[in-house]
């Protein structure tokens, strides 16, 4: 396997450094043939990688910088002012070609932002979107966009979404001819937006692409489509729901609160009477899909969550690492080119 270097935006997040180094160490620990330019304060940094091994600090790269995006003030605010930012200069080494991609805990928006200023969305995207995997109740992942990058979109937008969408599972999930739905509130075929119905009617005349019809919330983590398509509103809704519901049981079933010697038994008599069950629900813990792609660019760029802890992070490199070695933007592109797509 060939080397590989990421550029990381160390100074993102709620936490920083003391979330993004520690999880840097541990991918470096599970990629033997990856690198990492790490920018933000080295003196918050180094102590930080003091406890590594000095094979792994080898493999680190510091690029000492102390400003970062200020999203307070509004979202062109902050891109105007973004100079010399962790967040920016991590995305300019993957433009200059220093790295293979980005990976940020930062503010959203403006990641978004940046990133289609420097890296600039593929030809043939109108609107790149923001991608992950979900897991579901059979064991199995599936793939869903736009996540919030879009929270309007036409129907030409979910048709393109559902082209990428299909292109990243076949090769991140190792699928064939995934199953492709649009999420809406019914699965009749007069139900949802006319952008929705529009979108439908353009997916069904594309035989490259395994269209299903659409999905229903209640159905997301049941596995019966391969990518979920979506304008971001909605998209960002319903994952944000998915990951407090999954989280609030997990955590409900390992609380040591004992309120009771009661409710005590109960609780750890539940985990054994359902201990499949509960394996299960445990591996719909977000932290093992924390990251979301902007994808429909020239380069690839994961978003961690803000209040991602130390394994979700290193999920989201190690999630960057396989997009790059798998030349997720270049297959995008040859996709579009072989579907014919219109360019606008």
């Amino acid at each position: 396997m060939s080397r590989l270097t990421l550029a990381l935006d160390a100074m993102g997040g709620d936490i920083g450094p003391r979330i993004t180094i520690p999880a840097s160490i541990l991918a470096l620990e599970r990629d033997p043939t990856l690198s990492l330019l790490l920018f933000g304060d080295r003196q918050q940094i180094l102590p930080l990688l003091s406890s590594a091994p000095n094979s792994l600090r080898q493999r680190c790269d510091i690029v000492h910088c102390t400003r970062v995006i200020d999203s307070r003030q509004g979202l062109s605010y902050a891109l105007r002012h973004s100079k010399e930012t962790s967040m920016r200069l991590a995305i300019e080494a993957v433009q200059k070609g220093e790295a293979q991609a980005c990976v940020s805990a930062g503010d959203t928006a403006a990641l978004m932002g940046l990133s289609k200023i420097l890296l600039q969305p593929l030809e043939g995207i109108h609107r790149p979107a923001l991608i992950s995997t979900i897991p579901t109740v059979t064991g199995e992942r599936s793939i869903m966009l736009d996540l919030g990058a879009n929270v309007e979109c036409d129907a030409e937008n979910l048709y393109q979404f559902a082209l990428m969408g299909a292109i990243f599972a076949e090769n991140t999930l190792n699928l064939v001819y995934p199953r492709i739905a649009l999420l809406n509130i019914g699965i009749e075929a007069v139900k949802g937006y006319k952008s929705i119905r529009e979108a439908a009617d353009l997916l069904k005349k594309d035989t490259a692409l395994n269209y299903i019809g659409f999905l229903e919330g209640n159905f997301l983590l049941n596995g019966k489509a391969d990518v979920i398509v979506t304008d971001g509103f909605a998209g960002n809704v319903a994952l944000k729901t998915l990951e407090g519901a999954a989280k609030n049981v997990i955590s409900l079933l390992k609380s040591d609160k004992k309120k009771s010697i009661l409710s005590h038994v109960f609780r750890y008599l539940i985990k054994y009477l359902f201990k499949d069950k509960y394996q299960r629900l445990k591996q719909i813990n977000p932290d093992q899909y924390n990251g979301a792609s902007l994808i429909g660019l020239t380069s690839v760029v994961v978003k961690s969550h803000g209040s991602a802890n130390i394994e979700a992070f290193a999920h989201a490199i190690a999630d960057a690492a396989l997009q790059a070695r798998r030349q997720i933007p270049q297959k995008i592109l040859a996709g579009l080119n072989k579907n014919e797509i219109s360019m606008k």
